[in-house]
């Protein structure tokens, strides 16, 4: 949608901020592990998420930073901005990561504890489950796929919220 269609709606703030209060269960500073796969063996990776929501609670900001295990040396840096289109009744992200920017539907999990979403550039696909586990752990598994080859493994998170 342009931004000039855009403005030719009022949006709905209300709706938009009641949609949003859903995803309260991600607020607040997790630290924990990763894996990271891409290619060879995984990286092992101390990963850290901060999730806070802005603009008086019409976005979401999620930050993710991984560091090796060994170095310290950051290998993960991911901005995801997360919103709710009332005129569309969907979550939107848009995502940052290398330099580059995606932009995708969010969709929430049964139950309320979780996030779906992926990406397609081309022949590459990404999918992302986000999910909260029985221990309260952020849990978070993400493939890619090639072209019509099988999915491979890309990520995988588990973090624990910080007091």
């Amino acid at each position: 949608m342009s931004s000039a269609a855009q403005t030719l709606r009022m949006p709905n703030v209300g709706v938009q901020r009641e949609a949003m209060k859903k995803l309260s269960f991600l607020i607040g500073n997790w630290r924990g592990e990763a894996r990271l796969y891409r290619g060879g063996e995984p990286i092992e990776v101390t990963q850290t998420e901060s999730a806070q929501f802005k603009l008086d609670g019409l976005i979401l900001m999620i930050e993710g930073v991984g560091r090796t295990k060994a170095e310290g040396k950051v290998v993960l840096q991911a901005l995801g901005l997360l919103s709710y289109d009332d005129a569309a009744g969907v979550y939107r992200m848009r995502a940052f990561n290398d330099g580059r920017w995606l932009e995708t539907e969010v969709t929430l999990a049964e139950g309320g504890k979780g996030l779906d979403w992926g990406f397609t550039f081309g022949e590459i696909r990404t999918k992302s489950a986000l999910r909260m586990n029985e221990k309260g752990e952020w849990t978070e598994h993400a493939e890619i796929t090639f072209g019509t080859s099988e999915p491979h493994k890309l990520m995988e998170i588990v973090v624990r919220h910080e007091e």
